[in-house]
């Protein structure tokens, strides 16, 4: 028969490694009892009941049970997996639990929510720094790499004259100072620009 305390360094390494938010605990299967139980903030201790219901069914079944989650009575959640622990012979002999707290992710994730969210702007303030003609170029050209699966850098002449055309269908080039803001956005003169849209200024290029 394989001592279970052949699983305990294991145990223990997987606790120290992801200390505090990590309880290990090995259970014999043979007694329904704690082996062992490492960073023990569920508060059992060796010796007490493993309370498992049917040593048999878990036995017989899969070797990984999970992960899954569950939330303790004081609120706090548990993301959990279970291991059936087997000898040489493929017997099941014990069975490792290993319950990650979330409380501390939880946090970390109010944290960045409330970080990255805005409040509205009833004054219309934001209007002052960004003309929303100038958001709806920025889509528009995004939007349109996106869908070619391309970048401003890898297009070619006839595929940024044609994406000046569609812009100029989608009425970008409809207010002032367009042309020169979409210059800037592509990269490119406005001279090459209108000569995109086949219309002629007396530019240079």
């Amino acid at each position: 028969m394989m001592n279970l305390r052949s699983f305990d360094t294991i145990a223990e390494s997987l606790a120290k490694l992801l200390h505090p938010h990590v309880e290990v605990v090995v259970h014999d299967i043979k007694s329904n009892s704690i082996s062992a139980i490492y960073n023990p903030f569920s508060k059992r201790t060796v010796g007490d009941s493993s309370l498992i219901d049917d040593v048999q069914a878990l036995a017989e079944g899969p070797d990984i049970h999970g992960p899954f989650l569950k939330t303790l009575a004081d609120g706090r959640r548990l993301k959990y997996i279970s291991t059936v622990l087997r000898d040489g012979k493929g017997e099941a002999v014990g069975l490792m639990c290993i319950n990650f707290q979330l409380e501390e992710f939880d946090r970390l994730q109010a944290t960045l929510e409330a970080f990255a969210a805005v409040t509205s702007d009833p004054t219309n303030l934001d209007s002052l720094f960004h003309d929303d003609w100038q958001r709806k170029i920025d889509t528009f050209v995004r939007e349109y790499l996106r869908e070619r699966n391309r970048s401003l850098d890898s297009l070619t002449r006839p595929e940024r004259a044609s994406l000046v055309r569609d812009l100029q269908s989608a009425g970008g080039f409809s207010a002032r100072g367009a042309a020169g803001y979409i210059a800037r956005v592509l990269g490119v003169s406005r001279a090459t620009i209108y000569n995109d849209l086949g219309v002629t200024t007396g530019e240079g290029s």
